[in-house]
């Protein structure tokens, strides 16, 4: 039997889908909007990673929110599974995981093994979330770009409210008193790291932590979540492909 050479690991978010191709180290990474046809987005994603190939036959595991609408899975993961491993492959001494998504967060402690001993996931709320941050940021005509070279320093207006719905109608009213964009979006990126860090000190935190997720790629976000915490914040430039990597590491050890 021939020696499978290369694995593919997906990551299906609510808002973003990650894929890997691994050959023993990343060799193409692709990440895509994830549309309303989840399977459309796995083929695209596929698409992206393939580089004109024929990769429907490699193995391949799907994680996140829409892994099973992953055709040619031959295996699905949980999200806590696959990020914790793909953070190890970044970090290898990673022993806490703050995962912020387009509309979940999620913290994984994780052993001298990296090993998950312990997490917790928020779900069912998206004050805190990239989607949250993509509407605050939208409101204030911000691009996502713009919100990456905001610096933390500088004025700030806090907000009051973290609900989704309460703090856009602050947002405005702070609009309409004349409070500078910067200082909204200051005050907006605290309160996020705020939360973040509150989940991090309510699951337990181990140095050292990593940042993981679409929004882990805001510099300002992780220095402000690491003064909260009192903590140095790891973050690698792949930070927002862990659950994809992660995946592809066990389609790797399966192959």
């Amino acid at each position: 039997m021939a020696i499978v050479s290369q694995v593919i690991g997906i990551d299906i978010g609510s808002v973003g889908a990650k894929g890997v191709l691994f050959d023993g180290s990343i060799a193409a990474s692709a990440i895509v909007p994830t549309g309303w046809d989840m399977k459309e987005t796995s083929r695209s994603l596929l698409s992206s990673l393939a580089g004109g190939k024929d990769v429907t036959a490699l193995p391949l595991v799907a994680t996140g929110y829409g892994r099973n609408a992953v055709e040619g899975a031959r295996r699905t993961m949980t999200e806590i599974t696959c990020h914790a491993r793909g953070v190890r492959f970044l970090h290898g001494e990673a022993r806490t995981v703050l995962d912020i998504g387009g509309q979940d967060s999620k913290v994984i402690g994780l052993d001298r093994s990296g090993k998950v001993v312990d997490f917790a996931m928020n779900d069912r709320c998206a004050a805190g979330t990239g989607r949250f941050l993509q509407m605050m940021a939208h409101r204030l005509d911000y691009s996502l770009d713009d919100v990456k070279a905001l610096s933390c320093d500088g004025e700030v207006q806090p907000l009051t409210s973290m609900c989704a719905v309460f703090a856009e109608t602050e947002v405005v009213a702070h609009i309409a008193r004349g409070v500078p964009r910067e200082a909204l979006l200051r005050g907006i990126l605290r309160a996020i790291a705020a939360r973040a860090a509150a989940m991090v000190t309510k699951t337990g935190l181990t140095e050292p932590l990593f940042f993981s997720g679409g929004l882990s790629r805001i510099g300002s976000l992780a220095t402000l979540i690491g003064r909260e915490l009192k903590t140095e914040v790891a973050v690698h430039g792949r930070s927002p492909l862990a659950g994809a990597i992660g995946a592809a590491l066990i389609a790797w050890e399966e192959r």
